[in-house]
């Protein structure tokens, strides 16, 4: 009879683990089975959707792509330059959709896919935040479902975009992007610089001094000593990020940030928000490499400032991590975005 006893209750221990698992898997399914679901109706484009953005010089189309559909979990991925389009995100595509995370490709007025009506009066930081807050209202995000990932210059932008409107926001990813362009600069000349042999420095400043930086040779100093160790390990670059790079505007990413990624000297040269910090109250990741162009010590104080932040190292990684760190990066970045709900 104890025997009898003791293999009833191993039955039902069993049958209600089955029961369980069973259920885990009606709750979650849906949300991946869905995740390609089309959302809009009428003509199907691939998730793209050209928006009308308003300016002060007229009105001009936007380019936007979304990947997925997930109801509480939509990025929109805000690269870097200024100037770069969306391409170097490809590898999002590698580790997003097997997780149910939606993300939505954008390239900013001027550039890639996006009208470019060679206006350097747009070239602006608060006219690209009331562009972003465009985007925003046209693709019906809101704070049940709405994450912003900045990387680089879109880190500046995701900054300054959340500090105004965070009220509209689930939550903040700032990648590979300080709060202060004096420090980033400082951090070049104070440590970056001295980490360069002393005549190729010397090559390169000679060559800025002389306003001489469209010289192929400046740019080809650069790579080998700077951008091969500091932007991306990965060299050739990946196909992606050479593609972006091939498409780059030149004439936002000079009037903004300067000739090259080494310092800073365009119109960004004095942004600080580094007191501001304190105020976000959202959710927010800040992802820094060891190998960064940024100063990865500044970006963990960064997410000490931010109540909540967590700050994610990816120590085998430099300035655009999601390429030369990968597995740090996605796993860190799948973890905050499932544990932010």
């Amino acid at each position: 009879m104890k025997n009898l006893s003791t293999s009833l209750l191993a039955f039902l221990i069993v049958l209600l683990f089955c029961f369980s698992c069973s259920t885990k898997q009606t709750q979650t399914a849906p949300e991946i089975s869905s995740y390609f679901d089309n959302t809009d109706p009428g003509l199907q484009s691939g998730g793209i959707k050209m928006i009308p953005i308003k300016t002060p010089k007229g009105t001009f189309n936007v380019w936007t792509k979304r990947i997925g559909n997930n109801p509480t979990k939509k990025i929109l991925l805000l690269n870097g330059g200024p100037g770069c389009t969306h391409e170097y995100f490809e590898c999002f595509e590698s580790f997003l959709p097997k997780e149910g995370i939606e993300f939505i490709y954008y390239d900013q007025l001027t550039c890639g896919n996006s009208d470019n009506p060679k206006d350097t009066s747009l070239f602006d930081l608060d006219r690209y935040v009331d562009e972003v807050e465009q985007i925003r209202v046209a693709l019906n995000l809101d704070k049940t479902n709405f994450y912003l990932l900045g990387h680089s210059w879109g880190g500046i932008l995701g900054m300054q975009y959340a500090l105004k409107y965070q009220d509209r926001m689930k939550g903040l990813i700032i990648s590979d992007m300080m709060a202060s362009c004096p420090l980033y600069g400082k951090y070049a000349d104070d440590v970056l610089a001295k980490q360069m042999d002393p005549a190729v420095l010397d090559s390169i400043n000679n060559l800025e001094k002389k306003g001489d930086t469209g010289n192929p040779r400046y740019m080809q100093l650069l790579t080998k000593h700077f951008y091969s160790h500091h932007i991306c390990r990965i060299y050739p670059y990946p196909e992606p990020v050479q593609r972006s790079f091939n498409k780059m505007n030149m004439d936002l990413y000079v009037a903004m940030q300067g000739p090259s990624e080494f310092g800073i000297s365009g119109k960004l040269t004095n942004w600080d928000v580094s007191k501001e910090l304190k105020t976000l109250k959202i959710p927010t990741l800040v992802i820094g490499a060891t190998y960064d162009s940024m100063d990865p010590k500044y970006m963990e104080w960064m997410s000490q400032q931010i109540p909540g932040a967590k700050f994610l190292l990816c120590s085998n990684g430099s300035h655009m991590c999601m390429w030369d760190d990968q597995e740090t990066y996605f796993k860190g970045l799948i973890g905050f975005m499932k544990g932010s709900q």
